[in-house]
């Protein structure tokens, strides 16, 4: 009796496939916007307050074996804000990267400020969420629309197919020495990103920001693993980028592997980030380097990294612009 091969999964993941996910989304943007809460240089606090509409289209597309999220959407924002001297202010604004501010409180020289601070680092702070939304539709969603290329490693013979028995011997054969199978691991090609940027920041400062577990989810707003020493495990996002610790030369250099947690990233398959800091007279430049991106997903990655490590540094107000 013979088995049909099964299908290929380059070749179904080939076709176009998606996934309608505006309810699930719609839920995401009001439960993560509202915390996100951005400081001025006082005691000044903007945050978001409320997520009031939702209105758009959001699908989980693959292609080509490449997965995309498309979402196009109005979304409309109240937050609000304590100035210095302990007054609030309430404003709706609505978003997606094209920002549109109306003011509701009476406008003072503190409400003034605020709503200056809201307009000035909310977007960056709402930006990096976004960004981390597209990431959360390919964590959640990705196995939906794609066919897994991992093969089936166990079998059940058909019925009647048992091998025949040994032919009785009253001679005990050596034992034969079979060498282990060596299983073959598919060589993945991979290539090398750099993304720069400029941040009004130490370079000591930064580098405790990028290693100290205390202080890395200010800018990830996620739980993180770090204990910042050569040949020790990390966890940033909440475990959706892992790897170890290689090197740290503080306050200029860190060395460590790096995987993403992604139905995209390859299973078992690590790059190398190198990070480079150097201070400037008033600013530090740094560098990320991360070397064995599977090819193919080159603009993906470097989306996340201006995303989540770029606009995360942004969001908290370093002032940061991409080379």
């Amino acid at each position: 009796m013979s088995i049909p091969a099964p299908l290929s999964s380059g070749i179904a993941n080939w076709h176009w496939k998606s996934k309608t996910i505006t309810p699930w989304g719609r839920d995401w943007f009001e439960r993560e916007l509202p915390t996100i809460t951005v400081s001025g240089e006082g005691t000044e606090v903007v945050g978001i307050s409320a997520v009031t509409d939702v209105d758009g289209d959001i699908e989980l597309g693959q292609r080509k074996s490449k997965l995309i999220t498309i979402f196009d959407c109005k979304v409309v924002l109240d937050w609000s804000g304590t100035a210095s001297d302990g007054s609030e202010t309430v404003v709706d604004g609505s978003s997606d990267f094209e920002y549109r501010w109306s003011l509701t409180t009476k406008s003072t020289p503190e409400v003034a400020a605020l709503y200056k601070l809201a307009k000035t680092r909310l977007p960056a702070a709402l930006e990096a969420k976004f960004a981390a939304f597209a990431v959360a539709i390919i964590e959640t969603h990705g196995k939906d629309v794609t066919v897994s290329a991992e093969p089936s490693r166990s079998a059940t013979p058909a019925a009647g197919s048992a091998a025949p028995a040994a032919p009785a011997s009253s001679e005990t054969p050596a034992a034969a020495v079979v060498p282990p199978k060596q299983e073959k691991k598919s060589k993945i090609n991979t290539t090398k990103i750099t993304v720069e940027s400029t941040f009004m920041a130490a370079a000591d400062d930064l580098f405790g920001l990028l290693t100290d577990e205390k202080r890395i989810p200010a800018w990830t707003r996620a739980p993180a693993q770090s204990s910042a020493k050569p040949d020790t495990d990390y966890a940033l996002f909440g475990g959706g980028v892992k790897g170890k610790y290689v090197s740290l030369t503080a306050p200029t250099e860190i060395v460590q592997t790096w995987a993403l947690q992604s139905p995209t990233w390859p299973s078992d398959h690590h790059a190398t980030l190198t990070t480079t800091i150097v201070q400037g007279s008033d600013y530090s430049t740094v560098t990320f380097v991360l070397d064995g991106v599977p090819t193919g997903m080159e603009e993906e990655i470097k989306r996340n990294i201006e995303g989540y490590y770029i606009q995360g540094f942004k969001s908290i107000g370093l002032g940061s612009s991409l080379s």
